[in-house]
Order: structure tokens, then C-alpha cells, then sequence
């Protein structure tokens, strides 16, 4: 599932190429079709992330609200702009194996693409396999000599300007809402540090984890207590704070949940900057470069079960909570 830097992205996309251009909706599928009714030829004027939620805004005060879940794809088509973060991971966003950062250096234009290849400039928050197979069809069908493109696959939604089209398939939420609805959802999320930057934003956080009962594994993925935060990053957030993911909240020492906090904060501009979940530090030039080329060299404990940790050589081990797979340390965690 995307987490929240994937996400913050998207919204740029949508910025670069959608804000300020009258838009025609459709839904090819059917399952849209109210509500891009309702949103058709209107101009867009916003676009918003906030934790996993994206909002796009348009004229007449309507908002659609995007969750892509496990399933959700945007899939664009076109003379596509990206700005300079978008480019940096060469158009591919929502994925953990996110690959193609370009390098500061000599040669900036050399770009190091992840070994998983996950990578399209066209694709964001599918799953890979469903990119792939979605790929050759396009090819085979050769949907991308005419725009806009033949829609491929269930698309719910369908976004297009004179330049650009934008297909949505599979999100777990569409839906078209008033500014008060919006008002509403958001209320219900926890901070976000690329929205909510300030001090009252830390305070919350540090307050609704301070005060529950319930594992600091769990709240870390609670949108509700923080907006996100998915597996990758709460694995390598806790680990870096040596934190055992199972102590309650209202254990864990107020100065280490603010830690936390700000580390989010840190985590989540890499992620947005790099549109790597880049969780290791102080990396050598080479390192570094390994890490963008491979998750494997990428981060502390995510996917690496039954492999010595990189600090103690405790084998890292994985277990389920909150029916989601966690990956921790048991020594430096203990």
C-alpha cells in the first residue's frame, strides 16, 4: 500500500499537469459515473495529501477524495510535466520498490534505478505485477500511439485535459464530497508533519500515544492517531528509535514519542525528495547509491527476517500484528 510520502507525490503530479485546466470526467467502467458526471468540465483547483488521503479539488466547491488502498493505481497518459522531485524517482510513485533518483554530483543527469524493476513514468501505486501485465497490453494493443488512449482495465475514474489523461482503477475509496465532507474526514486523521508542521501538531501526536493502552506497533499505523505511516515505515521508524513495538503507548516515555514524531517528519521529506524510503543514514557515496539501487541495502529491519541486524546480529524476526507483518529486532529492541 502506498504510504504517505507516495502519496504527497501524487498530489504533485496532479498539481504539475491538472491544477488550473478544465477537466472532463468519465468513468469507462461505470461504477464513477454519478459522480464524474458531476465533476465533468468543471476546472480543477487544488490538490491536497493528507497521511494516505488524497483530495483533488474543482470548481463549485467539489473535492474528489482518492484512497488507493492495496489495489489503487493512477495511470497517466500524454505530454506528462513532472517537477523536479517527480523526475528524481523517474515518474514511479506508491510502491516500496520505488526506483530512479537522480544523483547531485558531476554527472546529475546519471540516475540509479532500484533492482526490483518497478518502474514506469507513467504508473503510480499499482501493484507491480498488475503494472506489468497492464504494460504489455499496452503495448500489444498499441493504446499509447493515439490520445488519449484507449481506457485498459476497469478504469473507475478518468481525468483529461487537452494534454493529459489520468485513469484510476481499483481504489479501496472514489468519491465526490462537499468542503464540509472534506472537513470532516480530514478532522478524523492524525497529523501530518508535511501539513501539520508546527509544535500543536507534535503536541497532538505525543498526547493520543501518551495516553492509550494499546501497543506502540499498532499506533504507529492508526491513521487516526497519525496520518501516513504505513509498514515499511513503522518497522525502520521504531527500530531506529530502539523501541520495542510492543510496549503501550502510555508507556513509552513522552521525550522517545516525540522522537518519534520528528524522525516521521525527517523520514517523510526523504521520502518525498528522493521518492525512496530511505531509512538508513550517513551513508558513503557508495553506500548510498546501493541503497537506491536495492531495497536490501535500503533499510534496517524491513524484509529482513532470519538475517543477523545490522547493529547487534541478532537475527531480525517477523510476526503479525494488527494483521499486518512487523519487523523488529528482539535485542536492540528489547
Amino acid at each position: 500500500m502506498p504510504e504517505g510520502h507516495s502519496v504527497h507525490r501524487i498530489t504533485r503530479q496532479f498539481e504539475r499537469n491538472f491544477v488550473g485546466h478544465v477537466v472532463r470526467a468519465s468513468s469507462p467502467q461505470g461504477r464513477f459515473a454519478e459522480g464524474a458526471a458531476d465533476l465533468d468540465g468543471r476546472r480543477m483547483t487544488d490538490a491536497r495529501a493528507v497521511g494516505k488521503q488524497m483530495f483533488l479539488g474543482f470548481e463549485g466547491d467539489r473535492w474528489l477524495r482518492v484512497h488507493l488502498g492495496m489495489y489503487g493505481a493512477w495511470d497517466f497518459a500524454g505530454d506528462i510535466l513532472m517537477d523536479a522531485t517527480i523526475a528524481a524517482a523517474n515518474g514511479r510513485m506508491g510502491q516500496t520498490n520505488q526506483r530512479g533518483t537522480f544523483l547531485e554530483g558531476p554527472n546529475p543527469d546519471a540516475v540509479v534505478f532500484d533492482s526490483a524493476g518497478e518502474n514506469s513514468l507513467t504508473s503510480i501505486g499499482a501493484p507491480r505485477r498488475t503494472r506489468l501485465r497492464m504494460s504489455e497490453s499496452e503495448r500489444e494493443g498499441n493504446g499509447l500511439e493515439t490520445f488519449p488512449p484507449e481506457p485498459i482495465g476497469q478504469v473507475r475514474v478518468r481525468l483529461l485535459t487537452d494534454t493529459v489523461c489520468a485513469d484510476l482503477r481499483g481504489p479501496t475509496a472514489c468519491e465526490v464530497l462537499d468542503p464540509a465532507q472534506v472537513e470532516a474526514v480530514v478532522a478524523k486523521l492524525g497529523p501530518d508533519p508535511l501539513i501539520d508542521a508546527g509544535q500543536a501538531a507534535e503536541h497532538r501526536f505525543a498526547a493520543a500515544v501518551t495516553k492509550k493502552p494499546t501497543p506502540i506497533g499498532l499506533l504507529l499505523m492508526d491513521q487516526n492517531v497519525v496520518a501516513g505511516i504505513g509498514n515499511v515505515y513503522r518497522a525502520e521508524l521504531l527500530f531506529r528509535a530502539r523501541q520495542n513495538p510492543h510496549t503501550p503507548g502510555r508507556q513509552v516515555p513522552e521525550e522517545h514519542v516525540r522522537h518519534l514524531w520528528r524522525d516521521w517528519a525527517k523520514l517523510l521529506r526523504i521520502g518525498v525528495e528522493t521518492g525512496q524510503m530511505m531509512t538508513m543514514d550517513d551513508l558513503d557515496p557508495e553506500a548510498y547509491r546501493a541503497a537506491l539501487a536495492n531495497r536490501a541495502d535500503r533499510h534496517w529491519v524491513y524484509k529482513r527476517e532470519g538475517l543477523p541486524c545490522r547493529v547487534c546480529g541478532t537475527n531480525i524476526v517477523v510476526e503479525e500484528l494488527g494483521g499486518r507483518k512487523l519487523y523488529w529486532c528482539p535485542y536492540c529492541q528489547a
